[in-house]
């Protein structure tokens, strides 16, 4: 069985394509947010009660939640009682590459809790165009061809696993897709946006502000912004849970035994 999740709510188009061609591969669940969740990270609600409620879509039946991705993954991790052997995120409304999306994205978090759970995970994000991001539930074909390649990857990954010293694979597919487009394995580009806050005033003449990022250009290569960004390839990026650096241990021991020493 595969479960499937989101951080873009049931309307979401990228949704609906991953599932009819997950279908084809095994039984597909879902555990999906109530709406749009984008930006909250692996957050969990505590602070107030989660709603869950059964829906079905396109042919698969599910969980539609209150809370965030993250509270999706573990509702669905108690409540199954057959458990999945994979777990597909996506596909999101929007590319996450880079160490700026990878932290705050829902749609990597869903994963990334699905990890920590002990489950092969994947998630799938895809490049829009700005027209997109204006209208994201219009009917669309847009992610027909991702889902396809997404489903590719699942199948792959329930018989292969994934790749040693890893939990979780961030695939981000480009603007256009075709079956000439490559695929490259890369690893997370450090800065993707320049971050400015867009001062308005309110009817009564008070400040407020939008918090937004400029793209950059030019990324680093053999990095998934490069990837996507600049050569219209599709990134698959390995990705392990444990943050910390065990081998520096090793290679600045003198530093870690002064730190120690001083506290």
């Amino acid at each position: 069985m595969i479960l499937v999740s989101n951080d873009d709510g049931p309307a979401s188009p990228g949704l609906r394509a991953l599932i009819r061609h997950l279908s084809n591969l095994d039984e597909v669940m879902f555990s999906i947010p109530e709406g749009p969740r984008s930006g909250s990270s692996m957050s969990l609600t505590f602070h107030k009660p989660i709603r869950i409620r059964e829906s079905e879509i396109e042919g698969a039946k599910g969980y539609i939640c209150s809370g965030s991705p993250a509270d999706a993954i573990v509702v669905a991790h108690i409540i199954l009682n057959n458990k999945p052997n994979v777990v597909a995120t996506g596909i999101n409304l929007g590319d996450n590459t880079g160490l700026q999306d990878i932290f705050s994205s829902g749609t990597v978090a869903g994963a990334l809790q699905a990890a920590i759970l002990g489950y092969k995970s994947v998630a799938f994000s895809k490049r829009i165009s700005d027209e997109f991001i204006l209208y994201p539930y219009a009917k669309t074909d847009e992610f027909e061809e991702p889902a396809k390649i997404a489903a590719k990857i699942i199948d792959f990954v329930q018989h292969r696993g994934l790749p040693s010293n890893s939990q979780l694979l961030n695939v981000n597919f480009p603007l256009k897709i075709n079956e000439k487009t490559k695929a490259r394995i890369t690893k997370a580009s450090p800065v993707k946006y320049e971050h400015y806050l867009d001062k308005r005033l309110d009817p009564r003449g008070r400040e407020y502000f939008w918090l937004w990022g400029k793209r950059l250009g030019n990324y680093p290569e053999n990095t998934d912004a490069n990837a996507v960004f600049d050569l219209g390839e599709i990134s698959v990026t390995p990705m392990r849970i444990d943050l910390s650096v065990p081998e520096l241990l090793q290679q600045d021991s003198s530093w870690y035994k002064d730190l120690v020493e001083r506290i």
